[in-house]
């Protein structure tokens, strides 16, 4: 993952977190959020973080919604194996939690070469795995059944921003995918299995040789 993308994601994160955490954020990362010159400005993506979370700050319905205790850490197992998730806003008094997501553009489309059809954001980057994990994890800490939000908003000027939901038949596949593929992961994390290559991610771009020659026409799944 693009090390600014992170950044930018966990300083708008800071902020909706508490105004401490906030503080603490911008001072153990002044070095690569500011310029080094005076007047020691943020510097562009950071000005555009100040965006998003201007237009969020500033919306009436994002400020009754996000309410709950934030950064809430939940354990769990997952047919026997441990996963651990921290929790952006949690709500157990209605029932719900909230994760807030950056974007390109809330409507954009991903070509998803498996299903063979345009995907949102959401489900090119996994998020309903991770929401339903989330949900699961939630569940085994608090015996409570929580409904799960994404907050999306965006890079553009000036941002969009948009309450996303996820059906419950997808959060069911997505958690069942966890269960079929979490063994093949841990045998990759122990050695014991060669990872499933897709040559387009950071990993395979990485370790990547030159090997077959590539008809343009199989450059576009």
């Amino acid at each position: 993952m693009d090390a600014t993308a992170l950044l930018v994601g966990n300083y708008l994160h800071s902020y909706f977190e508490s105004p401490a955490a906030h503080e603490a954020f911008i001072e153990e990362h002044k070095d690569e959020i500011k310029s080094s010159r005076k007047p020691y400005k943020l510097l562009k993506p950071y000005q555009q973080a100040e965006m998003m979370i201007k237009t969020l700050d500033e919306d009436e319905t994002f400020q009754q919604f996000y309410q709950g205790d934030k950064e809430v850490i939940v354990t769990g197992k997952i047919e026997g194996v441990p996963w651990k998730g921290k929790i952006d806003c949690l709500n157990l008094d209605n029932n719900y939690f909230i994760d807030l997501k950056t974007t390109r553009d809330l409507h954009m489309k991903y070509w998803d070469t498996d299903e063979h059809k345009y995907v949102p954001f959401v489900t090119k980057y996994n998020y309903q795995l991770q929401m339903a994990v989330y949900r699961e994890l939630i569940k085994q800490t608090f015996g409570i059944e929580c409904t799960p939000y994404i907050v999306g908003v965006t890079k553009q000027d000036p941002p969009d921003k948009a309450v996303l939901s996820i059906p419950d038949e997808q959060l069911d596949w997505a958690l069942d995918d966890v269960k079929a593929g979490q063994q093949h992961i841990l045998d990759v994390r122990h050695g014991k299995a060669e990872p499933t290559r897709c040559e387009q991610c950071d990993y395979c771009r990485s370790t990547k040789t030159l090997g077959d020659i590539i008809s343009i026409e199989d450059l576009v799944d």
